[in-house]
């Protein structure tokens, strides 16, 4: 059974990082939960239907089990995630309860998602949490996801999840006020950049490094983020999460933080698509020269062999893989027609020549249209 929910509008999606999550002792921070379910409470009465992405299981966890400090190695991160979800949950569920609101668990890993039916089968669980008019509380399922598995951080995860339930607004609660033109510690002149319509080189330039102590991510992460949001159409703001009544007013339309929103965000990308650029792991890569690139780009063509400069990984044909611009800028991710192999053989060669290889079978696309998300 599927359920239809999200057809109907207001849904929201909000992400939480560990370092707005917790204190500075590592605790799991009550009173900030407290004012963020508030907030969620006060919108949900209003008629909004709010999905929480929630880190903060390993910082919550690591002092519960005794540790002094953050582990580094698996098992102990991922005991500390364990303890440290049972926290969270819990933390959520009493402070929705003054709301007269339920709330619901849904623990993710890349294997979940990465399988069809696991992502429609979350897909579901959302949106019945939805109608049952309880909170789905999501996060990485940390304690079983290993390095091969995991979304690297939950930016990518909330937009997964508002991908994938289309979304009409996402909102990543960060511990900086937005994105800035520089790094404002460094430079008396940087600014803060309101709106974005695109996400290329130069402004994942303007990103610092990598995230806090407590969590994992950083500003070019979000941006990564915000790259899969902008495919599918859903408005991305990236902005202070400790700021007082800032979700109440992201959702009003104030200025606050980084707003990024393409000219025509009501053209979503086709949700098995995005399904496939998304939550399918990229098995391997393909590099396009400049005259592919702009054809792919900005003429909505298939990737061709031709215009193919370098081929990476061990790939077989119906894997997912990643398209790069010459300086490595991911450019979209899609199905490839064949193996790594042949595309070492048929790279830079027309379909007309790789039809001699063939035996009289026709030579496709390296990436057919139909199969490739463009970021």
């Amino acid at each position: 059974m599927s359920f239809d929910v999200f057809d109907e509008r207001n849904v929201i999606v909000v992400k939480i990082g560990s370092s707005t999550l917790v204190d500075g002792t590592g605790e799991v921070d009550h009173a900030f939960i407290a004012c963020l379910c508030d907030q969620v409470g006060g919108l949900a009465h209003h008629g909004y239907r709010l999905i929480v992405v929630s880190s903060g299981a390993v910082a919550a966890g690591f002092r519960r089990l005794g540790l002094t400090e953050r582990p580094t190695d698996t098992p102990s991160l991922q005991a500390c995630a364990s303890a440290g979800q049972a926290l969270l949950i819990d933390a959520y569920a009493q402070e929705l309860a003054r709301h007269g609101l339920g709330c619901g668990q849904v623990l993710l890993t890349r294997r979940d998602l990465a399988d069809r039916q696991g992502y429609l089968n979350a897909r579901n669980t959302l949106g019945r949490l939805l109608e049952l008019g309880s909170i789905p509380i999501v996060n990485e399922n940390d304690t079983v996801s290993v390095a091969e598995f995991t979304f690297g951080d939950n930016d990518m995860l909330g937009a997964i999840v508002s991908a994938s339930v289309n979304a009409d607004l996402y909102v990543i609660l960060s511990d900086v006020d937005g994105l800035y033109s520089a790094n404002p510690s460094q430079d008396p002149s940087a600014r803060i950049v309101r709106t974005l319509d695109h996400v290329d080189a130069r402004v994942e330039s303007m990103a610092g490094g990598t995230g806090s102590l407590m969590g994992t991510g950083g500003m070019r992460s979000k941006l990564r983020a915000a790259r899969l949001t902008l495919a599918a159409g859903v408005p991305t703001v990236i902005c202070r999460g400790r700021q007082e009544g800032i979700l109440s007013a992201v959702v009003r339309g104030e200025a606050v933080g980084t707003r990024i929103e393409g000219p025509c965000m009501g053209e979503h990308e086709r949700a098995r698509k995005l399904w496939l650029a998304s939550a399918e792991v990229p098995h391997g890569s393909l590099t396009l020269d400049e005259g592919a690139r702009e054809a792919v780009c900005s003429e909505g063509a298939s990737v061709l062999p031709v215009g193919i400069a370098r081929v990476a990984g061990g790939f077989s044909a119906g894997d997912v893989i990643d398209v790069l611009a010459t300086d490595g800028t991911l450019l979209g991710r899609g199905i490839s027609a064949y193996d790594a192999r042949d595309l070492r053989r048929f790279r830079g060669l027309k379909l007309g020549v790789i039809e001699r290889f063939l035996d009289g079978e026709a030579a496709q696309p390296a990436i057919h249209r139909d199969n490739l998300l463009v970021f």
